[in-house]
């Protein structure tokens, strides 16, 4: 045990900072199930967009393969040379529950034929469908990357409020009571003491004037 001062200074303390500990352990517990909630709230909409995701990604792959299959692969190749480009996106944030999660500016980065790039002439509708279906599943992806962050940060606060209420629950605070439970202990010991030794004065200074009656009667009589 840490090394404690038996005085009532110090038992105050002691109950004083048991009661602190309780309170930020209740107030843990509060955020930690209002963050489940949340997280679990954002994780319905995440697997329904999941779902769209895989479903988006198959329709790309497939229209890919169609055009790829029926027109010229010189000419696809070209299209997806010509659609190749950077894609920026508007990142800012904010706070849930006090965690810091990115908000991304949803801009689609879906282009109409004539912005794609590539010429009319030499591409059929079949590439023009691939192109649409792999802008969706991007735009899909860039909406999926800021709620997959949102999840694992508030999920990472989760854990670690977990482990301070678990530390304050198992660790500090029964560590608080014991020491709170020693200065009783030894305060109380001590006060059975110098109630022992009271009465043993007590009982001393009685046979004094006892002693000291008996002795004055003594020479009276005498």
């Amino acid at each position: 045990m840490e090394q404690v001062h038996p005085t009532r200074m110090e038992l105050m303390k002691k109950r004083s900072q048991i009661v602190l500990a309780e309170q930020g352990r209740d107030l843990l517990k509060e955020k930690m199930e209002a963050l489940i909630q949340e997280f679990f709230k954002i994780m319905v909409n995440f697997s329904e967009s999941r779902e769209g995701l895989e479903q988006l990604a198959i329709e790309a792959d497939l229209a890919l393969l169609v055009a790829e299959a029926v027109d010229d692969p010189i000419a696809v190749k070209s299209a997806s040379y010509a659609t190749k480009r950077q894609i920026m996106v508007d990142i800012s944030g904010k706070n849930i529950m006090g965690v810091p999660v990115p908000v991304i500016q949803k801009k689609s980065v879906a282009l109409n034929v004539m912005q794609r790039g590539y010429g009319l002439i030499g591409t059929s509708s079949r590439i023009n469908e691939a192109a649409e279906k792999f802008e969706a599943e991007m735009d899909m992806i860039i909406r999926l990357a800021e709620t997959e962050t949102t999840l694992r940060r508030i999920g990472n606060e989760i854990q670690m409020n977990r482990r301070r209420v678990n530390a304050l629950d198992q660790i500090i605070i029964p560590e608080l009571k014991e020491q709170a439970k020693y200065i009783r202990f030894s305060i109380e010991e001590r006060e059975r003491e110098d109630l022992f030794r009271l009465k043993k004065v007590k009982k001393l200074i009685e046979r004094k004037k006892v002693k000291k009656k008996m002795a004055q009667a003594a020479v009276r009589s005498g």
